[in-house]
């Protein structure tokens, strides 16, 4: 996989070489460990929620799992999205929509893109899942299972509502461009200020009327 070029001002340079299998499989690791470095810091506060219930269950000889387990079923649902991420990615390329930088390059798609993610910030799904990932110990209490399954399980279900509350964000990585760590790290960010800050729900509603507001500029080429 190719992705050397030379910039000109005001052209795209597109990725044109031919993707081998071994190109989408490194794709799908790099995808992989940036969900992994992007996503864990936000589930922090969830990891140390359960280690400290595990904690309290052995100290009263109660049955207890290690928070690994719990965490595997939470990475397992981001490794599907990886794989998932890596399909569109190598369609964009299929149809020369990829740029070096792995940017989508249609303005049309970046703003659509970017309208999705601002509307679904502000939608009654966005603020369901996103209140499970706020409430550690809310989730724990409702959701608790014994055993390694019910630990993995758990690890899944929190995925679930982490992936419901963040894939369109990181789907902007199309727009940013991929190999971008600036807008990587930002979006990163993003999502752990609206899982850990006080008012991270109402810094969600911003972003959102904003994410609307560039995919407009976007699509109308006032940016």
């Amino acid at each position: 996989m190719d992705i050397s070029g030379m910039n000109m001002p005001g052209m795209v340079m597109l990725d044109t070489q031919r993707w081998e299998v071994i190109d989408v499989l490194l794709l799908f690791v790099m995808w992989s460990v940036m969900m992994v470095a992007m996503m864990l810091p936000s589930a922090t506060p969830m990891i140390l929620a359960f280690l400290t219930v595990n904690q309290n269950r052995s100290a009263n000889n109660r049955p207890w799992v290690p928070v690994g387990i719990f965490l595997l079923g939470y990475l397992a649902v981001w490794t599907a999205y990886s794989a998932l991420a890596t399909l569109a990615e190598w369609g964009l390329h299929q149809a020369a929509l990829l740029s070096t930088t792995m940017a989508a390059t249609s303005p049309t798609l970046d703003g659509v893109l970017l309208i999705t993610a601002g509307v679904f910030q502000l939608t009654p799904l966005k603020r369901t899942c996103l209140k499970s990932c706020r409430s550690p110990l809310s989730f724990l209490m409702s959701e608790w299972r014994d055993g390694a399954a019910g630990a993995f399980v758990m690890g899944l279900r929190h995925g679930t509502y982490c992936l419901g509350c963040c894939w369109i964000l990181m789907a902007l990585l199309f727009v940013a461009g991929v190999m971008n760590l600036f807008w990587v790290a930002v979006i990163a960010l993003l999502v752990m200020a609206e899982k850990i800050l006080p008012k991270g729900e109402i810094l969600g509603y911003i972003a959102g009327i904003a994410l609307v507001a560039a995919g407009v500029m976007r699509i109308t080429n006032l940016w």
